[in-house]
């Protein structure tokens, strides 16, 4: 496997911060939550939680010199332009700074834009096209590799199953939103409409929460954001989609996706005090959908799959804290 290198620990996507630090040795599923578990029914009460209130999260105008200081550092793993600023942009940098020379860094696995989580790099290209050709193969037979940590404002009806939905992506007032498609046609297959499916297994619930497990079986745009929301339980953080569940008398519904624009996620009372935020910090809240667990092929064919874990960002595990989520 040489030329892989992952990466872990980032936070909220490249253009909201990301924070890094070392993974420990036991590192995963929810770690950190174990660790830094405090008496029952606390959750940092000590004061006020001031403008940052999610830790993990660096400013806004992080420098290219300290994204790739921070992707040198989140490094868990290794074996083997100028605009925005993202992960793309500083690939160049990172391989230098890894003492790559003439090798060209490739992302070949990452969680969503605003999600957090393990981020697969190469610099070989033999390397990344047997990682393609593995995560294809194990998409059609529809096997998971990758499994991700959310915690939903909502709880699932269902304790697991699958959320199977036929989604397309539409330019509503400037920005692309992915889209459900009721009963599509073949001629809307053929013009983009992909029908997708994830597995979904609630792991804990408490305070009108829950933390879910979720292992995608397919690949679109904001997937298993939008599987969520089609659940009548929207991700802690979803600013995109969210506002397509109403509630009228204590009944949550679904409201028509194309006439909904994206608007900061609205908290109940009841939840902004547990989790001790203000709207205004809630309106800030990041997504906490995180890319956790990783399945990589072994050196040869009948290896056992190679496990990469990232655990949980600092604001994740406070959240589990907050609204008393404790792992089994």
């Amino acid at each position: 496997m040489d030329g892989r290198r992952v990466l872990g620990r980032f936070w909220s996507g490249w253009r909201r911060g990301l924070g890094v630090r070392p993974v420990p040795e036991d590192a995963g599923f929810g770690t950190e939550a174990r660790h830094q578990r405090q008496p029952r029914g606390s959750c940092q009460r000590s004061g006020p939680l001031g403008d940052q209130p999610f830790a993990g999260l660096l400013p806004k105008n992080l420098s290219r010199e300290e994204l790739v200081d921070a992707l040198r550092a989140a490094v868990v793993d290794r074996k083997g332009k100028p605009g925005e600023l993202t992960l793309f942009s500083v690939l160049p940098e990172l391989s230098q700074s890894l003492g790559l020379r003439e090798q060209e860094l490739q992302v070949v696995r990452a969680s969503g834009k605003e999600s957090s989580g393990l981020v697969l790099l190469s610099s070989c290209p033999q390397t990344a096209s047997r990682l393609q050709k593995y995560f294809t193969h194990a998409r059609r037979a529809q096997r998971p590799t990758a499994t991700y940590c959310a915690v939903t404002d909502g709880i699932p009806a269902a304790s697991e199953g699958k959320i199977q939905a036929a989604l397309k992506l539409e330019h509503i007032d400037g920005v692309n939103l992915t889209v459900p498609v009721k009963a599509p046609s073949r001629k809307d297959i053929l013009e983009g409409v992909k029908k997708t499916l994830s597995h979904f297994r609630v792991v804990a619930t408490g305070s009108g929460c829950a933390l879910v497990q979720l292992q995608p079986l397919t690949v679109f745009s904001s997937q298993l954001q939008v599987h969520m929301v089609l659940q009548l339980c929207p991700v802690l953080g979803d600013h995109m989609y969210s506002a397509r569940v109403g509630t009228v008398l204590g009944q949550r519904f679904l409201l028509p996706a194309e006439n909904n624009k994206p608007q900061r996620q609205v908290l109940d009372e009841a939840l902004l005090r547990r989790l001790h935020l203000t709207p205004s910090q809630a309106a800030q809240l990041p997504l906490h959908l995180h890319l956790h667990r990783l399945l990589l092929p072994g050196t040869r064919a009948r290896d056992t799959p190679v496990e990469l874990l990232a655990p949980l960002p600092p604001y994740f595990s406070r959240t589990l804290q907050c609204l008393g989520l404790r792992l089994q």
